[in-house]
């Protein structure tokens, strides 16, 4: 094996090494150079060092560079929607009472409502929409955003912006400035309805009629941080979304940058319609992350149809307590598919319990079209006007039968609350334990304040499956297995019953805080 050759020995290197240096790095130079610019321009004869460095390099990029072909945008959109779309100014009365606890939050929603428990958890410092500031004493002013639906000054924008507004402004993209009086809100859906008066040729945008596809281009307009006329970009990221807000949760997430001020203003599609409204942000820290939630556009139609005939909104209304059918609870029951809506509780005399539908039951369908979980039913049957007649497809006790009823009229009224007490099982007897369970249950007539039906928990081990479904202390159990029951003795014979079916679980009707829920809980096993 031979050494390595070092070529500082051989006479043509023995030169000074810094201008050998520059030499190498000079070709070198020279060779990326010349890869660019066969790479971009094509070189067929080769040119020289000297030919090339001489050369003006403007030369060849004027006359031999290919335009870069420029990315499809959104101008051409934006300039035809954007003067639809209005920044949205509020004064509201001012606010110096204080709870109780001493909380001076000027929140515009009921304590524990769906709207001031979201704000407060994912809204500003205060627990506020995004673009609203007060606090005691002091006049609450907001921000938000909304587009006109007519040439004649209809504009949509959110409840949660105009809710007891004093004053109501709005400002157009060519930077007029208007009054606006508020037609009708909805609360359900935080959708208000303005009308604004001076023109009767105001640019409006369109509701789309069809639901966008996840995926899809979004693009979202408004009065980010009062900066108004504002455009950003992004993607339909999911559909369906429930953040809790009540039972017609049905939103559009996208991922757009949708900030403070950015309430109720449109998402368009790319062909400038409007796909939905922005209502709410998922933020930690007040700016966008990624995650908003817009209103669809079928939702805002059906509830700005009815504000603008009369002010408010008239849903439909069975009267039933109603929940989701779990993989557990289908098993209980023997069904296939946990699908449908399971009726925890009829209300008395409403629509459901005078056609006979009772606890227990799967409402599947309406009218021919299957119901996926608890919140599309509600959803669909809310959509409907009162008066209407609904055929419901429901599995009772096993066998399937089909009801027909007619719709009453949603109550705007609150449920009644708790009548078990919270302590209602402090000082009551210790009661019978159910190990099987994992609980400890004693009749119901035997505790002040749990009623005269059903058994009572009185203790539940912390480790066992009835703590992870949610069982506590002084929850009233009314049916076992379909059964009523009433003491500790029916339970287990309920228990040895399912046992015997070889059942896994078993499904129970409990009564916790004034509501009616079925749970369906392992059977332990021995």
């Amino acid at each position: 094996m031979t050494d390595p050759i070092d070529l500082s020995n051989l006479p043509s290197y023995r030169q000074p090494r810094r201008s050998v240096f520059s030499a190498r790095r000079l070709a070198l130079m020279a060779s990326v150079v010349a890869g660019l610019g066969a790479a971009v321009y094509g070189f067929s004869p080769p040119t020289s060092p000297a030919d090339l460095f001489s050369s003006p390099a403007h030369a060849q990029v004027n006359t031999e560079v290919r335009k870069v072909e420029r990315p499809v945008g959104f101008a051409d959109v934006v300039e035809r929607v954007k003067p639809s779309v209005i920044s949205v100014k509020v004064n509201m009365k001012e606010k110096t009472a204080s709870n109780d606890d001493g909380d001076d939050s000027s929140s515009p929603f009921q304590p524990g409502s769906p709207m001031e428990r979201f704000f407060r958890r994912f809204g500003g410092p205060d627990g506020l929409p995004p673009g609203m500031k007060g606090g005691r004493g002091r006049v609450v002013q907001g921000q938000g955003s909304g587009f006109f639906i007519s040439a004649d000054g209809y504009a949509v924008t959110n409840n949660h912006v105009v809710d007891g507004a004093d004053k109501v402004e709005i400002t157009t993209d060519d930077g007029k400035t208007y009054t606006a009086k508020v037609i009708g809100t909805d609360q359900r859906t935080d959708l208000a309805l303005i009308k604004v008066e001076g023109s009767t040729n105001f640019p409006f945008a369109k509701l789309a009629d069809s639901k966008p596809r996840i995926g899809d281009w979004v693009l979202a307009v408004g009065n980010p941080f009062g900066l108004g006329g504002t455009v950003t970009a992004g993607i339909v990221s999911a559909s369906g979304r429930d953040i809790g807000n009540g039972p017609y949760d049905d939103f559009i997430q996208i991922d757009a940058p949708v900030n403070k001020g950015n309430s109720g203003g449109p998402a368009f599609d790319t062909n400038g319609e409007v796909m939905g409204v922005n209502t709410a942000i998922y933020s930690p820290s007040g700016g966008s992350v990624g995650i908003a939630f817009s209103i669809p556009a079928s939702t805002v139609k059906s509830v700005v149809a009815q504000l603008k005939d009369k002010g408010s909104v008239s849903r439909g209304w069975i009267g039933v307590q109603i929940q989701p059918v779990t993989s557990d609870i289908a098993d209980s029951l023997g069904m296939k598919k946990a699908e449908g809506a399971l009726v925890a509780e009829p209300q008395a005399n409403g629509p459901a319990a005078k056609a006979g539908i009772e606890s227990g039951d799967v409402i599947t369908s309406v009218n021919g079209e299957p119901v996926k979980d608890a919140r599309e039913l509600a959803r669909t049957i809310g959509g409907m006007a009162p008066g209407a007649s609904v055929k419901l497809n429901v599995l009772h006790k096993g066998q399937d039968k089909v009801v027909n009823l007619t719709l009453g009229q949603l109550p705007n009224t609150v449920e009644a609350k708790a009548d078990v007490d919270k302590d209602s099982g402090k000082g009551a007897s210790r009661g019978t334990d159910v190990p099987k369970l994992g609980m400890t249950v004693a009749p119901a007539n035997s505790v002040a304040g749990a009623g005269k039906e059903g058994v009572v928990v009185t203790e539940v081990d912390p480790k066992s499956a009835a703590a992870e479904r949610g069982f506590k202390e002084g929850d009233v159990i009314l049916e076992f297995g379909g059964k009523s029951v009433a003491t500790a003795g029916e339970v287990r014979d309920a228990i040895n019953a399912a046992r015997t079916d070889n059942k896994n679980s078993v499904l129970m009707r409990v009564k916790s805080g004034g509501q009616s829920r079925f749970v369906a809980v392992p059977i332990a096993k021995g």
